[in-house]
């Protein structure tokens, strides 16, 4: 054999071999108020013997097994004659379909949609909505094939609204699995406009009415945009798709790479409530860098099957919480004296959660899968929320940066680091030891003394410390000592219910519990404010005769009040003269 036809022969079977495997699909809604899509998927130029399609259980960005096969029905499978394939369910989500010696299998099925959240798929007259996640199966081992999805909108609809690239025709292609169910899709007839901003063309899609300005809305946005965009110095979109949800109740936002969708109340858009909305775009916006592509390693790509454990939420979360409300200063819509409230106001919050010094940060996000979406009666007490306290040491981290180099480097430079260093490098993400490592580098110094105990560990973190790097002086006080008996209450159907029961606090200690029904207290029959004023007029100590029915049983306590007196930090307005210039840099306005 010649060595000419030697390499003829390589590069002949390396060509039949990188045949790729092609998915398409069609996307289709036939009767909206059904509430079901319908969904073919178009598998060709495959060379296994049998074809494994799966459903994912959750929706990256929302850390819980959502269980989306419970709503997939009528799964089949037919070859390109339109011969009937056997389709055996194998697992909760795990379909195997043999393909013997056919070239192409179209596998159809139906997803009943009846739940419009950001992380759900959603149909009926009115528009429908798509979180990939939720609607496409993939072929197992074959998430990095591309293709193509046909959408064949109701009669009634007329837009489409989704990052995907369009190829014309209601017809849009994917380059992998993981791009195909991270952007969107709004189907209806939906208010689109448009503003550029930092070097990207940004477009809105408005669901629902609601008092929104739509000029106010494209100033405003650019300005998050903008002062986003200077935080890393580039956008690494061409093009980016807000979609919103105007609603009675809504559920917040989900971020993606190049898109974001925004669940708000339709009367949001004036006062206070508005700059909640301003600070939910500039949370899901900052996303796009911190979590899509500055992430752990364990967010990327993804394991659609199980839980994705990371330690690093209070990062992907906590520091994306801390800019929200930054960039708002930094865009100028928050005063000094605003944002610092803002920020204290976390504090104070954090502070007075029991579970702050029960469960470490890291150990939240770890535990996000079984307890963040889970609250239950007892959460208040043995939980704290990676959002609010990683926050907390985000802001900490900025002081500290600030203080050290001197207003010369903040915590922007830090995240540019890691930026170039991971991401920027080769598109991976990094461990926790790495995203520690990263940051000591950053500092030159060893950061122990801030994992171990406010990271790792549950110490109280030493605010004074950190605001007094900027010259913001912080004060502890303790309020008055007040008599309290330790629960939350709701008045339901007439009935005070005890909602939560709160840890070491006289009612914990004397036996009351969660659910019980409070009947009286001293003789007299109560409601939530005639509890709460019997309360007041009490002092630490005094015994109170309660009444109460638990599972219809009636059940008479002698309580003696106990106390609550958490500690609050106020701030001094005034900074010292020789610490100005690292405050003004802390708080500066980019943007005017």
């Amino acid at each position: 054999m010649t060595k000419r036809f030697f390499l003829l022969l390589v590069c002949f079977y390396f060509s039949l071999n990188s045949l790729a495997i092609k998915i398409d699909y069609q996307l289709g809604m036939k009767t909206p108020n059904s509430h079901y899509f319908q969904v073919e998927m178009y598998v060709s130029d495959f060379k296994a013997k049998e074809l494994e399609v799966k459903m994912p259980v959750w929706a990256p960005g929302s850390y819980l097994v959502r269980e989306f096969a419970k709503s997939v029905n009528l799964v089949t499978a037919k070859d390109e004659n339109g011969k009937d394939l056997e389709v055996t369910k194998t697992n909760k989500n795990t379909w195997i379909i043999p393909t013997k010696k056919v070239k192409k299998v179209t596998i159809s099925y139906e997803v009943y949609a009846f739940e419009l959240s950001v992380r759900t798929s959603f149909l009926d007259d009115s528009h429908g909505y798509v979180n990939g996640t939720s609607m496409f199966m993939y072929v197992a081992g074959e998430k990095d094939a591309s293709g193509t999805l046909a959408i064949k909108p109701h009669a009634s609809f007329s837009k489409i609204s989704t990052a995907l690239k369009s190829e014309g025709n209601n017809t849009f292609s994917y380059e992998n699995y993981d791009q195909l169910v991270d952007c969107p899709i709004e189907i209806g007839n939906q208010e689109i406009f448009t503003f550029d901003a930092g070097g990207v063309k940004h477009t809105v899609a408005m669901y629902g009415e609601g008092n929104y300005h739509i000029p106010t809305l494209q100033r405003d946005m650019a300005k998050i945009v903008e002062a986003e965009t200077k935080v890393f110095g580039q956008n690494p979109n061409k093009e980016y798709l807000f979609i919103v949800h105007n609603l009675t109740v809504p559920s917040g936002g989900l971020e993606h790479k190049s898109s974001t969708t925004l669940e708000v109340n339709r009367w949001t858009y004036e006062g206070s409530a508005y700059l909640g909305f301003l600070s939910l775009v500039a949370h899901e916006y900052f996303h796009l860098w911190n979590v899509k592509r500055i992430r752990p390693k364990a967010l990327g790509p993804f394991d659609y099957d199980n839980e994705n454990y990371t330690d690093l939420l209070w990062v992907m979360e906590g520091f994306t919480s801390y800019y929200d409300e930054l960039i708002l200063r930094r865009a100028g819509f928050y005063s000094e004296e605003d944002y610092i409230g803002k920020l204290i106001g976390t504090i104070n919050y954090v502070e007075s959660q029991p579970g702050n010094k029960v469960q470490p940060v890291a150990h939240a996000s770890f535990d996000a899968w079984i307890k963040a979406y889970r609250h239950n009666e007892n959460s208040v007490n043995t939980t704290i929320s990676y959002y609010s306290k990683g926050q907390i040491l985000a802001a900490m981290l900025d002081l500290y940066i600030i203080n050290k180099f001197n207003a010369e480097k903040s915590l922007d430079n830090f995240m540019q680091k890691l930026w170039s260093d991971f991401y920027g490098k080769d598109g991976s993400g990094f461990t926790e030891d790495e995203f520690k490592k990263t940051l000591e580098d950053f500092l030159g110094e060893n950061m122990d003394w801030f994992f171990d105990p406010y990271v790792y560990g549950t110490e109280t973190v030493d605010y004074m410390k950190f605001f007094n790097g900027v010259g913001l002086k912080l004060v502890q006080s303790r309020a008055k000592v007040n008599a309290s008996l330790g629960v939350s209450t709701s008045n339901q159907g007439g009935k005070l219910i005890v909602n939560t029961v709160y840890a070491g606090s006289a009612a914990e200690q004397q036996g009351i519990s969660v659910n019980d029904e409070i009947i009286a207290v001293d003789g007299y029959r109560v409601d939530q404010e005639e509890l709460s004023g019997i309360i007041g007029r009490k002092e630490v100590g005094d015994p109170i005769e309660v009444i109460l029915s638990r599972d219809n049983i009636i059940k008479n306590y002698t309580i003696k009040l106990g106390g609550s007196n958490a500690t609050r930090y106020q701030y001094d307005a005034a900074v010292e003269e020789s610490y100005t210039k690292k405050f003004n840099y802390w708080l500066r306005v980019d943007l005017k």
